[in-house]
């Protein structure tokens, strides 16, 4: 992971970390939206994983889709 991405992570670990345990286990998706964006930050860097997970997030809605959806290759 590059150092712009470690640093574009920070925010969902932090978010994992404090307030996933209150928030509970009720994501419409697997992988969860925090593990999605921590593996979107991995392969794919800062700019285009934050895109990526910006667009994940976009699409849990209640009208939006639910399943499995992995991060692309």
């Amino acid at each position: 992971m590059s150092p712009l991405a470690h640093i574009a992570a920070l925010p969902v670990r932090a978010y994992r970390l404090i307030f996933s345990p209150w928030v509970g286990h009720g994501c419409r998706f697997q992988p969860s939206c925090s593990a999605y964006a921590l593996e979107a930050l991995e392969k794919h860097g800062a700019i285009k994983g934050s895109y990526l997970t910006l667009r994940r997030i976009l699409r849990c809605h209640p009208l939006g889709g639910s399943g499995i959806d992995n991060v692309p290759d």
